[in-house]
């Protein structure tokens, strides 16, 4: 039953894989010969020609595969995330933009169905992800070069795959980069119960930190506390608990924070350095708030706090392909010993892009979308 299609060899069992021919692991029925003559066909893939609100400017079209070159390959789409800063791209107020019309996504898994002849790196079958933002990810199967590709162990979970490149890999780098952590110490952010949030929460336990999880008032938020602490959050407290005097009382049995993560901006940011250890880290890496960071005058000099960014692609500039390489593969062992999983997901068909937009510009929102081909 696994056999009937390349997706559902992508959900089977990881055990019942290992247990079936290797040629099922690249779909069912075989594609089309594993080489450079393989011919072009038609694409669907989510366009938009201008910016603005990805509800309105982007559209469902018909593309034409480029054939496959010498470093070309040929990849079947797997499942691709919407992600914030795919929408910030969309709408135009991002730090990097695609040159228009442009094919949406910048982060996704794919299956590997044809390889150009001088393509050493991966092979028919393999899974892949890519290696820069901007590549467009929202589409059934393109060409692409080898360089612009990582390939990925096809055991991990197809949700873990397709969410790997982006909000794990901000997560680890912010809490290895910053300040020298040791196991005890702990880490306080806010917008805990986003991608890169409940990342943070997996890597931090997985080194031995101890998080303080600060996220918006809710409802359900008995529900959302109990999830958080399920990955390993010890502490979540909403944004109007941080500021009450009572907080004082959280630190009798544990380290004041050297290190905040901050993805909101304004009164949240400045509550979060309110609590850091003197000589501590504010890093912001996003301002879902759309406000600036204020930081008080007096914590600044007196608690000598440090205030930093973290911007992944710049990262990625600054750091070789194989350090990005060697960081995905860090994370792919930590997905494989259980301490990593996926982002609470919903997963949406392709054609009904439209649905999974809307979803994921909900506030409140603590299901990622993820486009199915």
């Amino acid at each position: 039953m696994w056999a009937c299609c390349s997706l559902c060899w992508a959900r089977a069992p990881a055990k019942l894989r290992r247990g079936l021919p290797a040629a099922w692991g690249s779909g069912w029925p075989p594609a089309a010969p594993y080489s450079a003559s393989a011919e072009p066909s038609l694409v669907r893939a989510l366009v938009y020609g201008h910016h603005g609100d990805p509800t309105k400017v982007v559209e469902l079209k018909n593309l034409e595969s480029a054939a496959v070159g010498g470093s070309g390959v040929h990849v079947k789409m797997l499942a691709a995330p919407i992600n914030p800063s795919d929408i910030n791209m969309i709408q135009g107020n991002y730090g990097l933009l695609p040159k228009l019309p442009a094919v949406g996504g910048n982060e996704g898994v794919g299956q590997v169905v044809a390889v150009g002849s001088s393509v050493t790196g991966v092979k028919p079958g393999d899974w892949v992800i890519p290696a820069n933002a901007g590549l467009g990810t929202w589409r059934t199967e393109a060409v692409f070069s080898e360089e612009e590709l990582i390939g990925v162990p096809s055991d991990i979970p197809l949700q873990s795959a397709s969410t790997l490149g982006v909000n794990p890999c901000t997560a680890y780098r912010m809490l290895m980069d910053f300040e020298q952590l040791q196991p005890g110490d702990s880490v306080i952010q806010n917008a805990s119960n986003s991608g890169v949030g409940q990342a943070v929460i997996q890597i931090a336990a997985a080194l031995g930190l101890r998080t303080i999880n600060v996220v918006r008032d809710r409802p359900d938020i008995q529900k959302l506390t109990d999830r958080l602490k399920k990955l390993g959050a010890e502490h979540v407290i909403t944004e109007e608990e941080l500021r009450k005097h009572e907080m004082k009382n959280l630190f009798k049995d544990m380290p004041w924070p050297r290190l905040a993560l901050n993805c909101v901006g304004g009164k949240s940011s400045t509550e979060l350095l309110r609590h850091l250890a003197p000589g501590g880290t504010m890093v912001t890496y996003g301002g879902m708030a759309k406000q600036p960071v204020i930081a008080s005058v007096s914590l600044l000099i007196f608690k000598d706090l440090k205030l930093r960014g973290f911007w992944l692609s710049q990262w990625k500039k600054d750091h070789s392909p194989g350090q990005f390489k060697e960081l995905i593969l860090t994370l792919c062992e930590l997905i494989h010993q259980g301490q990593l999983t996926a982002p609470a997901c919903s997963e949406v068909p392709l054609q009904d892009y439209q649905r999974a937009f809307e979803a994921s510009m909900q506030p409140f929102s603590s299901s990622k979308q993820i486009l199915t081909m």
